[in-house]
C-alpha cells in the first residue's frame, strides 16, 4: 500500500509543479523577463578579438562588467580592449590565448583567477569554419574544427566551473548555431563540433539541475548566419524566414537571453519552428523544404574571412 501512496504523491507534486511551471511560462510570455544586473560581474569572452565576440565585450563594457577578452590575434584583442575601455568598463583584461590547446587554456585561466578573480560569466564564442567539403576538407582542418568549436569549450569548463559551483554562482553561455540542431550542406565538420558543443552544454546545464546547483545558469545561443565576415558569400533562399543577422541584432538579443537567463536562444525565431518540422516530418517533405529553401545550395558562394593585404 505505501508504495502506492507515494506513487500518487510523486504524481501530484510532478502535477502542481508542472501547472506552476505553466503559468510562468504564460506569464513571461506576455511581462518581459526580469533582467539580473551584471555591474561587476566577470565576463570572460573567448574569440574577443573581432565579429560577435568585440560586440558582446561592448555589450558588457555598456553594463558595468569586468571584461576578461580572449583571443588568438592580439592585435584584434588589444582593439577590443581599447574600445571596451572607452565604452565605461568597469575593467578589462586581455589575454592572448589559443583555446584550441588545452594546456594554453589552463595556463591563461591560471592567470586570469590570479590577476583577476573568480570568473562568474563563461561566453564560449570562439569559432572557425572550413567551408569545405567533407572529402575536400584536410584532416587539420576538422581537428582544428573540434579543437577550437567544441573541446576549448570542454577546457574552458574545467577551468571556471569548480569556482561557481563553489561561490553557488555563475553563467555558461554556448555559442553554438542553427548548424548545431540541423545538418547543413557543405558544413560537415562545422556542424559536428556545433552539435557536439550543444550536447556538452545541454548535458552539464542537466547535471547542475539534477545536483540542485540553482545558482549555475546555462544559456545555448544557435544562430542563423551573422554578418561578422565568417560566412561571407553564404546565401538564404527564403530571406524574409531565414534572413542573415545583422550582428548587433544578434548580440542585443543574446545578451538579453543571458540577462533573462533564458536557457536556449535560437535565431531567427523561425529556427524553433523548424526544429519542430524535423521532429515529426516525413523525410521526403523535409527535404523538399529544404531544397525550396535553398539550404542546399547556401554554402555555394562562401568565401569567409577576407585576409588582410
Amino acid at each position: 500500500m505505501a508504495p502506492n501512496l507515494n506513487s500518487v504523491k510523486k504524481f501530484f507534486v510532478f502535477l502542481g509543479k508542472s501547472v506552476f511551471a505553466l503559468l510562468e511560462v504564460m506569464v513571461f510570455a506576455v511581462i518581459p523577463r526580469p533582467q539580473k544586473n551584471v555591474a561587476g560581474e566577470i565576463v570572460l569572452i573567448t574569440g574577443s578579438g573581432s565579429g560577435l565576440g568585440r560586440l558582446l565585450a561592448l555589450k558588457f563594457a555598456r553594463l558595468g562588467s569586468v571584461l576578461v577578452l580572449w583571443d588568438v590575434s592580439q592585435e584584434g584583442n588589444e582593439e577590443t580592449c581599447k574600445m571596451a575601455r572607452e565604452a565605461g568598463a568597469t575593467g578589462v583584461y586581455a589575454y592572448t590565448c589559443d583555446c584550441s590547446r588545452k594546456e594554453e587554456v589552463y595556463r591563461v585561466a591560471d592567470q586570469v583567477k590570479k590577476e583577476v578573480g573568480d570568473v562568474s560569466i563563461l561566453i564560449n564564442n570562439a569559432g572557425i569554419v572550413t567551408g569545405k567539403k567533407f572529402l575536400d576538407c584536410p584532416d587539420e582542418l576538422m581537428e582544428k574544427s573540434f579543437d577550437v568549436n567544441f573541446k576549448a569549450h570542454l577546457w574552458t569548463y574545467k577551468a571556471f566551473l569548480p569556482a561557481m559551483i563553489a561561490n553557488d554562482h555563475g553563467h555558461l553561455v554556448c555559442i553554438s548555431s542553427s548548424a548545431g540542431l540541423i545538418g547543413v550542406n557543405g558544413l560537415a565538420d562545422y556542424c559536428a563540433s556545433k552539435f557536439a558543443a550543444f550536447g556538452f552544454a545541454e548535458s552539464v546545464f542537466m547535471e547542475t539541475f539534477a545536483k540542485k546547483q540553482n545558482g549555475i545558469k546555462t544559456t545555448i545561443v544557435c544562430p542563423f548566419f551573422i554578418k561578422t565576415g565568417m560566412f561571407d558569400g553564404c546565401t538564404t533562399g527564403c530571406p524574409s524566414l531565414l534572413p542573415i543577422l545583422e550582428p548587433e541584432y544578434a548580440v542585443r538579443k543574446i545578451v538579453d537571453a543571458i540577462l533573462q537567463e533564458k536557457p536556449y536562444l535560437y535565431m531567427p525565431r523561425f529556427i524553433y519552428f523548424i526544429v519542430f518540422l524535423k521532429s515529426f516530418l516525413p523525410l521526403k517533405l523535409g527535404m523538399l523544404l529544404a531544397e525550396y529553401m535553398g539550404v542546399f545550395n547556401s554554402m555555394d558562394s562562401f568565401s569567409g574571412h577576407k585576409k588582410k593585404d
